[in-house]
């Protein structure tokens, strides 16, 4: 069956499998304490222009979350998310499993507005009982949203100094951070994201990665012992250089970038052929992931013959699906669902 359901519905990049087959009888020390991790974070730092950035790598999207929040936050704190965030609706509970509260600002296309921020966090200390109340203790960004769209550097620094001038930290969700970084409308670099927010994750396992992700604090924001929660979490891999093997290939000669770009190209070919055949968008999304409002029927009809994600229903007879492009998208791919459709 044609699948266009998420961008990880294949392995991984040849070139990753290529180095994890020369690398896989070499016997090397465990727990992200081997050379290719460290090479991977060098690259990994050239890259950010943050030389002093701390970098570690976790098993999946959902344990990172998990634990640089809990990591970065009190016992009395809770994190500051759209409603329609991943933490706020995809990660079953798991902020709250480790005694956080999510708290929620409206989304705007999957974005929070900097004013709402500034408001939420202003009223929260002016209200006299907010000794009672669960504090706003960082805020959590996802670059893209779960809409597939993106945070202009404007918005962005706006966000980032009401942080600051709150003193909590900005963090920003990067699962699919190379989408956003190879999108042809956005105006924020890596370097950008480094300066900015006070911790971020490299998504690998939705950008061409078998598994992992490469966590990144700067301005020296590192939690204490940082290395042991990741372990308390369940998200530190004892074959540690899985990951880095992965992310030190990604890293070299710009292939992370090359596959983002990749799946650029195909969504923005998936767009032009959807317009072209009059499908109506629930909105314009400038990344890898596009979203179509279908009449239930032509859910059921392509079901048949083609894999994509239900994202909500917005009224009893309509549906929002999305399809999603990947490194491993070809042409091929969307010729063959366009004469589906």
């Amino acid at each position: 069956m044609l699948s266009f359901e998420n961008d990880y519905i294949c392995g991984a990049h040849e070139r990753i499998l290529q180095r994890l087959m020369e690398t896989n009888r070499e016997p090397l020390t465990g727990y992200g304490n081997d050379p290719y991790c460290e090479s991977a974070r060098e690259k990994i730092r050239a890259a950010l222009n943050c030389p002093e950035a701390d970098i570690y790598f976790l098993s999946g999207g959902t344990q990172t979350n998990a634990t640089v929040i809990d990591a970065l936050l009190d016992k009395y704190e809770g994190v500051v998310a759209a409603d329609t965030g991943h933490i706020s609706t995809h990660e079953a509970g798991a902020i709250e499993a480790t005694g956080h509260k999510v708290l929620t600002l409206p989304q705007h296309e999957g974005r929070i507005a900097a004013g709402e921020l500034k408001s939420l966090l202003e009223s929260f200390y002016q209200d006299e009982n907010h000794e009672h109340m669960v504090f706003p203790g960082m805020v959590y960004l996802s670059h893209p949203t779960e809409y597939g769209t993106l945070y202009t550097h404007a918005e962005l620094e706006e966000i980032s100094a009401i942080c600051r001038a709150h003193d909590i930290p900005l963090y920003l969700d990067g699962a699919r951070l190379g989408y956003a970084l190879m999108s042809y409308h956005t105006d924020i670099t890596l370097p950008d994201i480094a300066r900015l927010c006070d911790a971020f994750y490299i998504g690998g396992t939705k950008v061409g990665a078998l598994c992992g992700e490469a966590v990144v604090f700067t301005g020296h924001c590192t939690p204490k012992h940082f290395l042991t929660i990741v372990k308390q979490h369940g998200a530190l891999l004892a074959k540690g250089w899985l990951p880095g093997v992965q992310f030190d290939t990604l890293f070299t000669d710009g292939l992370y970038f090359q596959i983002s770009r990749h799946a650029i190209d195909m969504a923005e070919l998936l767009k032009k052929g959807l317009h072209e055949k009059g499908y109506t968008f629930y909105l314009e999304s400038p990344t890898n992931q596009q979203f179509l409002l279908l009449r239930d029927e032509e859910v059921e009809r392509l079901k048949k013959q083609v894999a994509f994600s239900f994202w909500e229903k917005p009224d009893a007879e309509h549906t929002v699906v999305r399809f999603a492009t990947s490194w491993s998208t070809t042409k091929e791919d969307i010729a063959q669902l366009m004469q589906i459709l």
